[in-house]
């Protein structure tokens, strides 16, 4: 009875202030669409950078007279390093063929194998490749080094381009949080600030219910719901907008296009649910936080 009374007074308060109630569904509309298309976009840059980082290792190079003893001796030594997840041992057999793949002209008229035998190390942490590789070639003063194993003959040096790599990924992670965490802020007080001026119209409505003897929470108890119902409106609005331009747009491109399929991101029906809960939250918070300096009188 009490709940079915607060959900008619809040729709027949969404009818007679059609106009700021359409403003506030606009702008909950406006605002989960962006929320809607940034996601993913955050989500396939991170994946991207977690992608490439991923993709650091460090290349342990073997002398060319070293025997199946000393292979399994290095990869055992590898293994124990503290900061070392696996090692992927290539053979001198494998390289070649790797690299007659990729340029089978340069190595057609080779008479023996020059490649090395390589074991790729893979850190526990992209950030700790630079610790790895001092572990592998072991700084002994004045510039010097000495390798982990004497059957090592040398380790992959790329320390400028791994920092690089590092720090451009890093860079990238943080602005896309930075980014989310402000358009987050952005459109609740965004949100807020609508749904104030749509309290702000009826300001003397909610004067009058006050003087007569209602309490605080049977005044706001209509305008939450209220906020709560535009809330999903605008939320089932931006849902459907962007399940026609996924069905539309989105799904035939990824057909055909590599680039736009290959991102792993959030499930279509997880995104529903997530920015329906936002839509309606946000909405039904702001309704009632809005509603406290009009219920001083």
């Amino acid at each position: 009875m009490r709940i079915g009374f607060f959900l008619r007074e809040a729709i027949r308060a969404t009818r007679r202030s059609a106009a700021p109630s359409f403003a506030a569904l606009a702008t909950v509309l406006v605002t989960l669409l962006v929320l809607g298309v940034f996601i993913p976009i955050v989500q396939a840059t991170n994946g991207a950078a977690n992608s490439v980082r991923g993709r650091v290792m460090v290349d342990a190079y073997l002398k060319t007279d070293a025997t199946g003893a000393d292979v399994a001796r290095v990869r055992g030594e590898i293994l124990a390093l503290p900061h070392v997840s696996r090692v992927v041992y290539v053979s001198k057999q494998q390289a070649l063929a790797q690299q007659r793949k990729l340029d089978p002209a340069a190595y057609a008229l080779l008479g023996s194998n020059p490649l090395p035998d390589t074991f790729q190390v893979i850190p526990d942490n992209p950030g700790n490749v630079l610790l790895v590789r001092n572990e592998l070639m072991i700084p002994t003063g004045g510039g010097a080094t000495r390798m982990l194993d004497p059957a090592i003959q040398s380790v992959s040096n790329r320390r400028t381009d791994t920092k690089k790599i590092l720090e451009v990924t890093n860079l990238v992670t943080i602005t896309a949080a930075a980014l989310s965490v402000l358009l987050v802020i952005a459109s609740v007080l965004l949100i807020a600030n609508t749904i104030r001026l749509s309290l702000y119209a009826r300001r003397r409505e909610v004067e009058v219910m006050k003087l007569v003897g209602a309490t605080d929470w049977f005044i706001r108890w209509p305008f939450v719901i209220e906020g709560v119902v535009v809330g999903a409106a605008g939320a089932l609005l931006a849902l459907a907008v962007l399940g026609v331009a996924k069905v539309a747009l989105l799904d035939p491109l990824a057909h055909n296009w590599t680039l736009i399929a290959a991102p792993h991101t959030i499930a279509f029906p997880a995104l529903v649910i997530v920015l329906l809960a936002t839509g309606v939250l946000v909405s039904a918070v702001g309704s009632g936080l809005s509603l406290r300096r009009f219920l001083r009188v």
